[in-house]
């Protein structure tokens, strides 16, 4: 085989893979034409960035230049094109088929209208077959923009491919008023036959059934609407009399599948809680019911008190040891008890955190009130009675400067953060913060750097109970230092999980630093409590499915209690990074789905939207004490990717009473009907009994169930 074909890797029917690209850094117009000799050039793979193959370039242009031999078999006689599907490119590219230009995503430093980052978008583009040199080498070269951080190809190999319907086609789906509207528009004249079905939001079960003949193309586009009320859902569907796919899209207005809770008292939270000999014990008793209720706490040990009002433990334990208690909470329908381990041990963070963080609604616009605004609405909502017990404020606390001794200071937005420490332990509540390893966050604040040591002690007075600490400005050390080994990405946390040690509390290290050097296989080494594995999650189904179904898949073996995969906060509710709030983008289907996986990966759970502003539908999400009992299970283990199969994939873990929790996934531009038992048969199971967490309610085996587009079954099949 020619070193072309090996370049080009695998050539099917109807797909060539290429997994490798020669690769300069610089920026030169000559370096598109497909004469160009490249041969002194390096070679780098697709599917890692270029930061991770050894290339320190950041803030600057390079060039890939991948040489792929096409076979004449890829000839489409219908569309005459084909598809350069390159992945996602950090951050921007200008894209040249044999020294045409193909196109171009996001903005580059010095485009008239300024920077603009791409980084996680797909680029998908169309290709003349003119340009094309059948059965002989071809060469795509790729200009890259690397804005900060990580750049170029990163996420999988590319594909030359044979053009879909989506590449000519648009469908979109959006709500007016009571009506559910789709838009056709095509790059090409075209027709087809365009269907609306409605649905029960729940069942599926078809309501009403609208068909309509279609020509689009140019400046010609088509509109259709249907009236969409309740919990139901719209399903679009375009069939081209042109392509054999069909296009389908959906609107569904949120729907609820969590039981209401009880009027009598019902115990939410985890079964265990891990503090270290001598630190404070903060603990909100989660019980959910009809106010006003009475708290009680049988077998407290020395040291620690019970608020009869708040349902608060606090106080300190000196002896190692595990102490067995019983959790009572009495109101006027009735009572219920829990039994509950307090361990006094070395080990912290024996279920993963959940409560909130200040970035995804506020950004840099956080302030004290806002933050008091979500904590009051926390308690008030009844989240706190569901496990989340963290309010943890991100970025753009700090002050400008130092003070003379060099304290770190907080700003004018917050006058008093030790005041506010007080105010959420009082309640049970935790106070987090964040910080960076180096002088400077990422919203260009006052990082620790240098200042590690002092910074722990002023957070400890402040009562500070969790850490976020954000690799970002920590990069400027990083790249003038000769050492780029495993050791050198360790050597800022190894530094600051030091001095909070040395703290006469405990406080969740969280290491924010994107997944680098496999942090995952060394996070739990340094006394980590969990560490993010991926790039910043966003509030669309590409980031959810990239960063959910293809960055955790065999991560697994490095969760368990006292140390978790972190794939980034949640993205539902309402989020915009400021000031500019608008309700999630995922849809009601995807936001289940994201619940539920982050609650089979055993991961932190911490809200991103402001809790005052919450809607029903959220707050069901969120409080559905089956589905968070997955996530705090005791067992601690992560689920593991079982199956991946035609659009469906599969994820389970074990719980502690024996039983196992699965998440049936469709991934799918469709609905799927799915049989259980088939698909139980598939992970080794036998059918048994199963319960359907979100509806809290047991479900027969030997039944198909529809799992919408981007929907989810969440299951427990008890032993």
């Amino acid at each position: 085989m020619s070193a072309l074909l090996l370049l080009a890797g695998a050539v099917h029917a109807q797909v060539v893979k290429v997994e490798e690209a020669k690769f300069f850094a610089g920026d030169d117009a000559a370096w598109q034409k497909p004469g160009f000799n490249d041969s002194q050039w390096q070679t780098l793979r697709l599917d890692k960035e270029w930061d991770l193959q050894g290339i320190k370039l950041y803030n600057s242009f390079a060039w890939y230049r991948l040489h792929v031999v096409i076979p004449s078999s890829l000839k489409d006689k219908t569309s005459g094109q084909l598809v350069l599907n390159l992945g996602p490119i950090d951050d921007c590219d200008e894209t040249y088929f044999n020294g045409h230009f193909a196109g171009k995503t996001g903005r580059h430093h010095g485009d008239p209208e300024g920077y603009d980052g791409k980084w996680q978008k797909e680029r998908r583009y169309l290709v003349d077959a003119s340009w094309v040199r059948w059965d002989r080498d071809n060469v795509i070269a790729v200009r890259v923009y690397n804005g900060q951080g990580e750049g170029g190809f990163y996420k999988r190999a590319a594909f030359i491919e044979k053009p879909v319907i989506a590449d000519y086609v648009s469908l979109d789906v959006t709500k007016e008023d009571d009506q559910a509207k789709a838009l056709l528009t095509g790059i090409r004249k075209t027709g087809g036959k365009l269907t609306a079905k409605v649905q029960d939001g729940e069942t599926g079960k078809i309501l009403q059934t609208k068909n309509w003949n279609v020509k689009i193309g140019g400046k010609k586009s088509f509109t259709a609407s249907v009236p969409v009320k309740g919990p139901s859902r719209v399903v679009f569907s375009y069939k081209d009399d042109n392509f054999e796919q069909t296009l389908e899209k959906s609107f569904c207005n949120p729907y609820i599948l969590t039981p209401a809770a009880p009027a009598t008292p019902r115990y939410n939270g985890p079964l265990v809680f891990g503090v270290r000999p001598g630190s404070p014990v903060i603990f909100h008793l989660a019980f959910s019911g009809e106010r006003p209720m009475t708290y009680s706490v049988e077998g407290l040990p020395e040291g620690i008190v019970l608020d009869k009002e708040n349902g608060v433990i606090s106080g300190r334990v000196l002896k190692e040891g595990d102490y067995p208690l019983v959790l009572k909470a009495t109101n006027g329908k009735g009572e219920a008890r829990a039994a509950f381990t307090l361990k006094v041990g070395p080990r912290i963070a024996l279920t993963p955190p959940m409560g909130w963080n200040s970035w995804n609604c506020w950004g840099t616009s956080v302030s004290q009130e806002k933050v008091m605004a979500s904590a009051a609405a926390l308690i008030n909502r009844g989240l706190a009675d569901y496990g989340y017990s963290y309010i943890n404020i991100d970025d753009a606390w700090e002050a400008e400067e130092r003070a003379a001794d060099g304290s770190i200071l907080t700003n004018e937005k917050f006058p008093d953060m030790k005041a506010l420490g007080d105010w959420l332990h009082s309640k049970g509540l935790k106070l987090g913060i964040y910080s960076s390893p180096g002088d400077r966050t990422c919203g260009g604040y006052l990082g620790t750097l240098d200042h590690e040591e002092q910074d722990a002690k002023t957070w400890n007075e402040w009562g500070v109970d969790y850490l976020k600490y954000d690799w970002c400005g920590y990069r400027k050390v990083f790249d003038v230092s000769p050492d780029h080994s495993t050791a050198a990405y360790l050597r800022p946390y190894v530094k600051m999980q030091q001095y909070l040690r040395e703290q006469p509390r405990d406080i969740f290290y969280s290491l924010c630093q994107y997944g680098m050097a496999n942090v995952w296989e060394w996070g739990a080494f340094i006394d980590a409590n969990s560490w993010r594995t991926t790039g910043d999650i966003t509030d669309t189904w590409e980031s959810l499915h990239s960063i959910g179904f293809e960055q955790q898949a065999g991560l697994h073996p490095y969760a368990g209690p006292g140390h978790w995969n972190d794939p980034d906060m949640l993205v539902v509710g309402k989020v915009g990074w400021s000031n500019d709030l608008r309700d999630s983008r995922l849809t009601p289907d995807e936001q289940y789905t994201h619940i539920s996986l982050w609650a089979l990966l055993a991961a932190n759970m911490l809200i991103g939207c402001p809790i005052d502003q919450m809607d029903d539908f959220t707050f069901n999400l969120l409080c559905n004490n089956e589905v968070n009992a997955v996530n705090q299970d005791i067992l601690g283990r992560q689920a593991h990717q079982d199956v991946v199969e035609d659009g469906m994939q599969i994820w389970s873990r074990d719980l502690y009473d024996g039983g196992k929790a699965v998440g049936i996934f469709n991934l799918n531009d469709a609905a799927m009907p799915t049989l259980l038992k088939g698909a139980l048969e598939k992970i080794g199971l036998q059918a048994g009994k199963v319960r359907d967490l979100w509806r809290q309610k047991d479900i027969p085996t030997d039944a198909t169930y529809i799992i919408p587009s981007h929907g989810v079954l969440l299951i427990k099949v008890n032993p």
